[in-house]
């Protein structure tokens, strides 16, 4: 009944810049915190970013300083800009939910995913 969208993802050469969005849908109460995760190939995901419904922003050592996550409460949306992009950075991106469909009744939510491809 919950969805998350991602969209952003796409090619671009090492040094570039990318921004994602992922936008939550459908029977939803509220959003407690949300978060980006990644996975490439022949690797299990890992997380990539967090962001709590106050504000508060958590990054993996590999992109801190590099990635900003940021969310807009009113749109039930999170961004995720990414600069000075590597070629490790490649990964297909999964945007996760924390959120309340009803009063009492908590779940977790995945996207579909998008991929990212840093390269010449």
């Amino acid at each position: 009944q919950v969805q998350l969208v991602e969209s952003g993802g796409g090619l671009v050469q090492p040094g570039g810049t990318l921004r994602l969005s992922c936008a939550a849908s459908g029977r939803i109460f509220s959003i407690n915190a949300m978060g980006w995760y990644r996975q490439a190939p022949g690797k299990q995901r890992e997380l990539v970013a967090t962001i709590t419904l106050g504000g508060m922003t958590k990054y993996a050592d590999s992109v801190k300083g590099r990635f900003t996550i940021s969310r807009d409460n009113a749109r039930n949306t999170v961004y995720l800009e990414m600069n000075s992009l590597k070629p490790e950075d490649t990964a297909v991106y999964y945007c996760n939910a924390d959120l309340f469909t009803t009063p009492d009744k908590y779940v977790e939510v995945w996207g579909q995913g998008t991929r990212v491809t840093v390269s010449f």
